[in-house]
């Protein structure tokens, strides 16, 4: 059987960058407006600017904190630009535990705190045809 996706929307967008200041500038240059809090993730060595694009859906800006960051590897490996599609569902456990029944795979074996007070988990590229998806949870 396959999951329910009635309650899977769109949350973000991740785009890496190397600049995140200079990244907000240009994307602002498009008439996008982004809060001016910056919060770092510790746990991902990373530094993130958030823009709404309508009530459900986000631009995200990551900004390696650090060499050992994934984030900042990316960046060494194909350059800066978008990273990964994020979903936010009502329990991210209980769709990991669905989707790994299907025979996908999961980065992490749990979820984790991430930005914006939220639980995420990080289905691998393999699972999704080459796309890194994040699936979150609001806490």
């Amino acid at each position: 059987m396959l999951p329910n996706f009635e309650d899977c929307i769109l949350d973000h967008i991740a785009i890496a960058v190397e600049d995140l200041e200079n990244s907000v500038e240009k994307f602002s240059q498009l008439g996008l407006v982004f809060d001016s809090k910056r919060e770092v993730v510790e746990s991902q060595k990373v530094k993130t600017a958030f823009c709404s694009i309508d009530q459900n859906s986000h631009i995200e800006l990551l900004e390696p904190t650090d060499e050992t960051s994934t984030i900042q590897k990316f960046i060494d490996k194909k350059g800066g630009g978008i990273h990964h599609l994020c979903f936010r569902v009502p329990d991210v456990l209980k769709k990991q535990k669905e989707l790994e029944k299907l025979g996908v795979n999961f980065i992490y074996p749990e979820p984790f705190d991430g930005a914006g007070n939220c639980l995420v988990n990080f289905i691998h590229p393999k699972s999704m045809n080459g796309v890194l998806v994040e699936l979150s949870e609001k806490k």
